[in-house]
């Protein structure tokens, strides 16, 4: 029996990763966050509060759960500080007992975001749909071995030195784009206020969760984003700025990989993207306006609306086979019920002459990329607050049926509304 479990989104990221995460985590002693920044927002419903989460893991909301932020997470002081203090309004405990935040971690910093903002608003082409919130500029800093960590909060000469030596150039590249230029107080006065607070979270984190893991007590590893926005194997360039696949956790968190462990994918009942890049099972007529509508498919952390559209196969395929996915955990079932007697699944992709039951990220666009639907039944009446698989209706039932076929992996848990209490538990994820 596993005494870790991996979650990792499937798709294009909002999945409901945040929601299986607060669940799960009820049960688990340490939740993790490997990688990603701000540009997350893992939304959880919990006693009809609506909490969205960017930096700090999910499982915060369990008081027997502890939260590790790893060093491949790039975190931005500012708004790191803002989301403990809104947990604490909501009268959630995040103490420094509670929450460790790696010191190799680096940091988001002002110039970082303007240049994101800046790149963005330039490119006349191809442009990404990045957040703005400075994660790639971040991540170049951390692999170009300039950037500025988190334990650098803990000296403030050597915080400053760093700023001092880094920011003419980082200027010079705000000029290149036709941006002000910014002062050194800018970038170290937010540094300096959010230092007093973080210092006493900043505490090395491998030790723990290896001897959490040794133990075998049971540690969740939570994933931003999704598999088709993996730097390496998504939809390159339309990506985000790091590693979100299962296997990547445990180099990012510099502990070796257990002798046993699982990997939970969660995959939304339909498929959505923010931002720009290929979608071919998108849908832009009246079906992909009321998934989005129903859905309430908006960005948690930008606000954009969603693009929408079918489930497809063999994207998931592509992404079961680069997660090593053992167990599958279905969301957003709710939003189907009583769309349409049917709704059409992509089963496979026609391109070049040849049937593709998996599709590679990188074909994704292609012009000739043609899908071959299938119809799958749906349902009348809502799924709220259904818990056991035989109160499922019958349609539902068989959905799932056919998708967890259709994927090759066991099902052990639907989300059938927002809330934490709606939700089927079919099997335990930690077996």
């Amino acid at each position: 029996m596993p005494g870790c479990l991996v979650i990792s989104g499937l798709q294009w990221g909002d999945e409901g990763k945040g929601k299986v995460t607060d669940l799960l985590s009820g049960d688990a002693d340490l939740a993790v966050r490997f990688q990603g920044g701000a540009n997350a927002g893992h939304t959880v419903v919990v006693a009809g509060r609506r909490v969205v989460l960017h930096l700090i893991p999910s499982g915060i909301l369990n008081p027997s759960c502890r939260c590790l932020v790893g060093p491949a997470v790039v975190v931005d002081p500012e708004t790191l500080v803002q989301e403990i203090a809104s947990l604490r309004t909501l009268g959630v405990s995040v103490s420094p007992d509670r929450l460790l935040l790696s010191p190799r971690a680096n940091l988001v910093l002002p110039w970082h975001r303007r240049l994101d903002q800046l790149r963005e608003a330039h490119r006349t082409s191809g442009r990404i749909g990045t957040t703005g919130r400075g994660i790639g500029p971040a991540y170049e800093d951390l692999y170009g071995r300039t950037g500025v960590r988190l334990v650098d909060l803990k000296n403030p000469d050597r915080l400053a030195a760093r700023i001092t030596e880094m920011l003419p150039e980082r200027n010079a590249l705000i000029r290149h784009h036709g941006g002000d230029p910014l002062d050194r107080d800018e970038v170290l006065a937010p540094c300096l206020a959010a230092a007093e607070f973080l210092g006493p979270f900043i505490r090395p984190i491998e030790e723990e969760l290896t001897r959490a893991l040794d133990q075998g007590r049971r540690v969740l590893l939570e994933t931003a984003q999704g598999t088709l926005l993996d730097v390496l194997h998504g939809t390159w360039p339309f990506v985000t700025s790091s590693l979100t696949l299962a296997p990547a956790a445990f180099p990012l968190l510099g502990i070796g990989i257990p002798a046993s462990f699982g990997v939970l994918g969660v995959v939304k009942a339909y498929t959505t993207r923010v931002g720009e890049g290929p979608f071919p099972s998108e849908d832009h007529g009246p079906l992909g306006q009321a998934l989005r509508d129903r859905g309430q498919e908006y960005g948690s952390t930008t606000g954009r609306p969603r693009r929408c559209g079918l489930l497809d196969l063999p994207s998931l395929r592509h992404a079961v086979r680069a997660n090593g996915v053992t167990a599958l955990a279905v969301t957003k079932m709710d939003v189907l019920s009583g769309l349409a007697p049917t709704i059409p699944v992509v089963r496979a992709w026609q391109l070049g002459g040849q049937t593709l039951d998996v599709l590679a990220p990188e074909a994704q666009d292609a012009p000739d990329l043609a899908p071959v639907h299938e119809e799958w039944p749906l349902w009348e009446g809502s799924l709220e607050g259904v818990r056991r698989w035989e109160d499922l209706p019958s349609g539902a039932a068989t959905f799932l049926e056919r998708l967890a076929a259709a994927l090759a992996v066991p099902l052990v848990l639907v989300s059938t509304g927002p809330g934490r209490e709606s939700t089927c538990l079919l099997a335990d994820p930690w077996r």
